[in-house]
């Protein structure tokens, strides 16, 4: 019989009610030791939850790595994090060699492989400094969670991959190709905050200047990392779309891939040289997923329009490839494309 503070309830079935209550503490513990960024860690909470490999794009020294690591500690489980360089290689994500004091070489497991399984969150920095042959190796680790080494295959079930991009210096570094970036579940933006009393507060509380310290403050184990993909799936079956809303996602859908077709227009632009290409199918069950996920915290067990909004310019954007005159204009664009589509397609 299960006891009272077991999350799975009777029989092993799924107490989503209680799940709830630890997702928004989780979130609740992260805010607190990452402040002013409650957007990034409430879309944070909806990626673990939803099962999802996440893009951060950002400004420098703004918490990503504190963020995860928090994140990390609260999950329990196992971090490890990369930095993108151009001499890196998939080899070193996998072992690294080197002389032993006795003289003879030695091969040790690399980041990826030195907590075996426990692997829980892997963060790979700056990952457009890397070559696209570690590219390719992140991408079987993100789709397979799974990689194949000294003669045997090493899995990581519960794993989740963020990595976030050098968007300032653009010499020696290597984009993400379009089937890539489909691959993460959300771009999330982290940027300096703007609201003065968190700026003074980062500059001038010392509990800010120690992460190692802010990090250990987070208390452990506040979601078990090992039943969160049981519960990703609880949470999808039981979380309804109805008719109404299937018919509202895929209107959303064609809009936003022809844009000209449903009637939109940004000022300023040639709509028919905008929009390229974009929302793949993977793209669009994404954002269903992240939809069912943002009920769900809300206490409701029906996705509504405003669940599909509240989540879909971190989903979506990304999968939006844009004409490359108006590439660096993408952010700008990208707002306005999708402003222009809530407005001109009737919500149920």
């Amino acid at each position: 019989m299960a006891s009272e503070d077991d999350p799975s309830g009777p029989a092993g079935k799924i107490d989503l009610a209680n799940w709830r209550d630890r997702a928004l503490a989780f979130e609740g513990v992260l805010r607190n030791t990452i402040v002013g960024q409650d957007r990034v860690v409430h879309l944070l909470t909806i990626a673990v939850f939803a099962r999802g490999h996440v893009l951060l794009e950002g400004d420098v020294g703004v918490g990503k790595t504190t963020l995860l690591r928090a994140a990390t500690r609260a999950l329990g489980g196992a971090f490890e994090r990369v930095e993108g360089t151009i001499d890196l290689m998939p080899a070193d994500l996998i072992y690294h060699t080197y002389l032993a004091e006795d003289g003879r070489p030695r091969v040790d497991p690399g980041p990826v492989l030195r907590h075996g399984s426990d692997l829980t969150v892997f963060f790979f920095n700056e990952i457009n400094r890397a070559r696209p042959q570690v590219h390719s190796l992140l991408l079987r680790l993100m789709a397979e969670r799974s990689v194949t080494a000294f003669n045997r295959e090493y899995v990581f079930p519960d794993l989740l991959v963020f990595a976030d991009r050098n968007r300032i210096e653009r010499e020696e570094t290597f984009e993400l190709p379009a089937a890539a970036r489909d691959r993460f579940f959300m771009e999330i933006s982290m940027e300096t905050p703007k609201d003065r009393e968190v700026r003074r507060a980062l500059a001038f509380d010392t509990r800010f200047y120690d992460a190692d310290a802010l990090v250990r403050s987070v208390p452990e184990d506040v979601l078990d990392y090992r039943a969160l993909n049981e519960v990703a799936r609880a949470i999808q079956a039981s979380t309804h779309a109805s008719e109404t809303l299937e018919r509202y996602t895929l209107d959303l859908w064609n809009a936003v891939r022809d844009p000209i077709s449903a009637g939109i227009e940004v000022e300023g632009v040639d709509m028919t040289r905008l929009v390229q290409g974009g929302a793949s199918p993977r793209g669009i069950a994404y954002l269903v997923r992240a939809g069912r996920v943002q009920a769900w915290l809300d206490g409701r067990k029906a996705v509504v329009p405003e669940d599909l909004r509240s989540v879909f310019s971190e989903v979506m954007s990304h999968r939006v490839f844009l004409d490359p005159i108006y590439e660096l204009r993408r952010d700008a664009l990208t707002r306005a494309l999708f402003d222009d589509v809530f407005a001109k397609v009737p919500a149920p």
